[in-house]
């Protein structure tokens, strides 16, 4: 794909690109919510780079149609495990996240006013708002697992205390993956036991 100086890819995608796009995706999430066991009602954060995707550097390169098919394959596999989707924004919008009305009342999460565009935002964070029922900005959040999707520092968004999860899909497009569960914190001495459904 040839790079445009606006910085956003204006190359049509063909289908089979997007659908290969959109299946990896799908492979990804549900290879790491099998393996994070996340619970209904919980937020799983993702940051995606479309760039990246792309083989481009981060911001560089972003693909709309490529952020509308990750974000369907993701918000599918959400909805089905009755699962909260936080969608992370980019730098210029400082990683604000965006997610649905009634999750950030849920957990009580401030909204802010913003709306993500293609190059203040991200595809993918542009994408989840059109596609979201009602979406609203948040500035941060404690999210239970995460989704990198070529390196856009999801880790601010973590509870405490992040376990890397490897999962068999390394890459989507171009992107290198990156997934994390969460776990309580341990507390205590040397005469403590631990839950280890918890570990």
């Amino acid at each position: 794909m040839k790079k445009a100086e606006s910085g956003l890819n204006t190359e049509q995608v063909s289908a089979t690109e997007l659908k290969e796009l959109e299946n990896q995706a799908r492979q990804a999430v549900c290879e790491f919510l099998d393996m994070a066991k996340l619970k209904e009602g919980q937020i799983l954060v993702t940051g995606c780079s479309t760039s990246e995707i792309a083989g481009s550097r981060i911001g560089s390169f972003s693909g709309k149609e490529i952020g509308e098919a990750v974000y369907r394959a993701i918000a599918s596999e959400c909805q089905k495990r009755g699962l909260f989707l936080a969608a992370q924004c980019c730098e210029h919008l400082n990683r604000a996240l965006i997610m649905e009305e009634k999750a950030a009342n849920a957990y009580g999460y401030e909204i802010v006013n913003v709306v993500p565009q293609l190059k203040a935002g991200g595809s993918f964070a542009t994408a989840a708002w059109a596609g979201m029922e009602h979406p609203v900005a948040v500035e941060k959040i404690a999210a239970h697992g995460g989704i990198d999707i070529g390196d856009t520092l999801i880790g601010m968004h973590l509870k405490a205390v992040a376990v890397p999860v490897r999962i068999p899909t390394p890459q989507i497009g171009a992107a290198h993956v990156v997934c994390a569960r969460v776990r309580p914190k341990f507390v205590g001495g040397i005469r403590a036991c631990y839950d280890e459904t918890l570990l």
